[in-house]
């Protein structure tokens, strides 16, 4: 039977009323007890990372997260980890940078509702991730949520209440999980036998997300240039530039280059990514300025991989090559 190792960190599946709202109180081993039949499944061990409401979850806690998997990747067979579902779409990419190339199953999983609950959809949650985790055919960093089995790079959490709250962006889903049966829609990677993951220890936490909206100046890009090593623009359609590559917004991007600053541009649309050569106010811009279009990723995976990529190097070309190497099918170009 596969060894299976949980790691908690909190968030609405470990809550408790406060007296002041929900909060993360119940712990991994109580997680465990409302749902025997993981016992069936696989041998499990937990352990309590932390106990937060993942709103409280930043780039620390990631390599937390990923530094404990590191620490116990040779004794167990695959990883199950609890998490608030509000940042789990990031941590969910964040891993995925952190952990690359993985034999192993890392799962991450949450839910509405409390496990508390008599009508929660956490203890499916879970149980649907140790039944993928302790599959000898998993491996890599996926989320499962609602019977759904989702790359790590692929996540956003769409709905704020409803079960089904996670979409699979411009990517298949790697799996669904019905009646207690796995079923595959993408063929599992083969690795090696004796294949070992790459973990990375290093994140850039000062990236900012700028969200263009009509009529918006310059100023506030401006103002922010010296406290950040990075911005993400988030644009319009298929992306570009209000004023083109001549206007005021145009002159403040000069000026984040020119001090060595790294800009990616996205769009603010959910689905199909960006093509900022289809109009002038985009095409200006990118054969003007040396800017990183992140084409159809998530803004999930955008923003941790810049993160990663700018942990590992400041050098221009090599965080654009960096951020555009696929990793975990993030980017389509």
């Amino acid at each position: 039977m596969r060894r299976i190792l949980m790691l908690a960190t909190g968030g609405t599946i470990a809550s408790k009323e406060s007296g002041q709202g929900l909060s993360p109180a119940i712990s991994s081993e109580e997680i465990l007890s409302y749902v025997p039949a993981i016992g069936d499944l696989c041998r499990v061990e937990a352990v309590q990372l932390m106990n937060l409401d993942s709103t409280n979850i930043g780039p620390s806690h990631w390599l937390k997260i990923a530094g404990a998997v590191r620490e116990r990747y040779d004794d167990y067979d695959g990883f199950v980890i609890t998490h608030g579902t509000d940042t789990m779409a990031y941590t969910a990419a964040a891993l995925s940078y952190l952990i690359q190339d993985s034999p192993k199953p890392i799962v991450i999983t949450g839910s509405q509702k409390s496990i508390a609950l008599n009508d929660t959809d956490a203890r499916r949650n879970l149980y649907d991730s140790f039944l993928y985790a302790a599959d000898k055919q998993s491996h890599d960093v996926s989320l499962v949520f609602d019977g759904r089995v989702i790359l790590g790079t692929r996540a956003r959490k769409e709905r704020s209440k409803s079960f089904n709250a996670f979409s699979c962006v411009d990517y298949p889903e790697r799996a669904v999980i019905r009646d207690g049966k796995l079923i595959r829609y993408l063929a599992p990677r083969a690795y090696a036998y004796g294949a070992e993951p790459v973990f990375y220890d290093r994140l850039e936490d000062r990236v900012l997300l700028l969200t263009l909206i009509p009529g918006m100046g310059a100023e506030a890009l401006r103002l922010l240039k010296d406290s950040y090593q990075a911005v993400i623009l988030q644009s319009f359609g298929v992306g570009g530039l209000p004023g083109g590559g001549s206007g005021p917004l145009a002159q403040v991007v000069a000026e984040w280059l020119a001090g060595g600053k790294t800009i990616v541009m996205m769009t603010q649309v959910p689905y199909e990514g960006s093509d900022m050569s289809v109009y002038q106010v985009g095409q200006q811009v990118k054969e003007k300025f040396s800017l990183i279009e992140a084409y159809n990723m998530t803004l999930e995976a955008a923003t941790a991989k810049l993160m990663w990529v700018l942990g590992q190097t400041r050098d221009p070309e090599q965080v654009r090559e960096l951020f555009w190497r696929p990793v975990q099918f993030d980017v389509i170009r």
